[in-house]
């Protein structure tokens, strides 16, 4: 990946419904070898899709908390199902796991509070092997940034 590939990939990031013709024109190639180049990140694997940003407040999930889940033991098959399970709950945007005094930090959006209580009590402390959960509620989301540094 050269410098071209790296102005390429910043612009998309900031305009990813930028027609090829204008990226060609910001990035200073022609449309054909734009276009080539944009094909060739995608197949790599760099360009991994294209998507929307969405105004979570507008969409009543303005609360985001952060919850720390510590599984009853460590196993292959006990991450491996936590995992699974994860995948397909909505409200949790993201899941890392990691290493510490913890298993995962999730991150999720809820409509409130009262939301969040629900999505605790019903759904996150029912999945398998679940120990124990320390949330964080933020009050003020600061910066909040999907585009990379390239």
């Amino acid at each position: 990946m050269d410098e071209t590939d790296r102005r390429i990939l910043s612009f998309l990031q900031k305009d990813g419904r930028m027609t090829n013709l204008e990226l060609s024109k910001q990035v200073h190639l022609s449309p054909a070898a734009t276009l080539e180049r944009v094909k060739k990140l995608e197949k790599q694997g760099i360009i991994r899709g294209y998507m929307a940003q969405l105004d979570p407040e507008a969409l009543n999930l303005g609360l985001v908390v952060f919850v720390q889940v510590a599984l009853e033991h460590s196993g292959s098959d006990i991450f491996e199902n936590f995992s699974k399970m994860v995948r397909g709950i909505p409200q949790i945007t993201e899941c890392y796991m990691v290493a510490g005094g913890f298993d995962y930090m999730i991150k999720a959006r809820v409509k409130d509070m009262n939301g969040y209580r629900n999505f605790l009590g019903r759904t996150l402390s029912r999945l398998p092997g679940v120990r124990q959960t320390h949330t964080y509620a933020v009050m003020e989301e600061v910066k909040s940034d999907p585009k990379l540094p390239v």
